[in-house]
């Protein structure tokens, strides 16, 4: 189940007896544990001082945690029993492994004798949260969904995707009361790379700096938000991305005055122009598009990034692109040289790829 059906399903029929929380998204993972405390345990902090343990399977056996779920409390009437790092109970040689695929035992045949007959009063979550849905997580984490096959109640954390990263932002920023514009709006997801808890993060960060009071700004988000002086630099692949000669040199300006570091700004223009030249070949002219075919590469992008390319796209035919990647290329090279002035590397790189 999704971490929106879990909540729903414990505001209309309470806790399970035991669950796995599935996914290494921590957003919704620390939501979905607010949520549980307060449906097991209340909002009394004593009765949540006695009634929480936690344990880790890396330093005790699954049949142990499983045990202390058994004993009854003489100080708590309800018990929430949290056990991490779900991962390390699995069975790691070949022959243990190979019992996967038969009727388990040892700690798997206890947590389905468990399963059968749970402590009323107890609700037992399982964790594993090092592995990913995607990739070379993906056959890891059906061996920890096999592996705990006997509970029923299965909570998936997946990352957000583009387009819910976004609506998400736009809940949190409302929820704040904070003024953000569209493009602050884009420029906070590139800068937090649409992670649900940096995001919550960074918009209560806004929020107290503003205080409601005024629109968030790009030299706000700039000044607060890590990664998010990379702004510029995307402002100058924009800028070169369009044409723009004379707004290309302000940016230009204005990376010297911060003292960016200039090779990292030539990475960035580099990717913009690769990837627009891989779009064009492609056939790929609107941003929907552009995303569509670079998701189905796998290679995850934001609707702005993909307007971004577009923008490059419509303004650079492909010789022209292709010309832009070997001037970048020249100028990394340069760069690596020993001159006095990065600057005018990057100047004369403008220069050319605006001609």
């Amino acid at each position: 189940m999704s971490p929106e059906q879990f909540v729903a399903s414990l505001h209309k029929s309470g806790p399970a007896p035991v669950y796995l929380f599935l996914g290494p998204e921590p957003y919704q993972r620390e939501r979905c544990r607010r949520e549980l405390i307060h449906a097991v345990l209340g909002d009394d902090l004593e009765a949540r001082e006695n009634g929480f343990a936690r344990h880790d399977l890396s330093e005790v056996t699954l049949t142990a945690a499983l045990d202390d779920a058994r004993a009854m409390s003489l100080f708590a009437s309800r018990r929430l029993i949290w056990i991490g790092s779900a991962e390390a109970a699995l069975p790691r040689t070949r022959a243990a492994a190979s019992e996967d695929d038969g009727e388990p035992g040892g700690d798997a045949s206890a947590l389905a004798s468990y399963v059968r007959e749970p402590t009323p009063g107890t609700v037992v979550v399982i964790e594993a949260s090092r592995y990913g849905f995607d990739g070379e997580d993906k056959t890891r984490i059906e061996r920890v969904q096999k592996y705990y096959a006997a509970i029923p109640s299965q909570v998936e954390f997946r990352p957000y995707t583009a387009e819910s990263a976004r609506s998400l932002a736009q809940q949190l920023a409302k929820e704040a009361g904070l003024m953000l514009g569209l493009a602050e709006l884009a420029l906070l997801l590139e800068a937090t790379g649409g992670e649900a808890a940096r995001l919550a993060m960074e918009i209560e960060k806004l929020r107290l700096l503003t205080g409601g009071t005024r629109k968030v700004t790009g030299e706000d988000i700039a000044s607060l938000v890590a990664n998010a002086q990379q702004a510029t630099i995307f402002a100058l692949v924009a800028a070169l991305g369009r044409g723009d000669r004379v707004r290309a040199f302000e940016i230009l300006d204005t990376l010297a005055r911060e003292d960016e570091y200039m090779p990292l700004a030539l990475t960035f223009l580099a990717t913009q122009f690769r990837m627009a030249l891989v779009a064009r070949e492609a056939g790929a002219r609107t941003a929907s598009q552009i995303q569509a075919h670079f998701t189905k590469l796998g290679a995850r992008m934001w609707p702005e990034r993909a307007r971004q390319i577009e923008q490059t796209v419509s303004v650079f035919s492909k010789e022209k692109l292709e010309r832009a990647v070997g001037k970048l290329f020249e100028a990394d090279r340069a760069l690596r040289d020993a001159r006095p002035d990065d600057r005018i590397v990057m100047e004369e790189m403008i220069l050319e790829i605006t001609a």
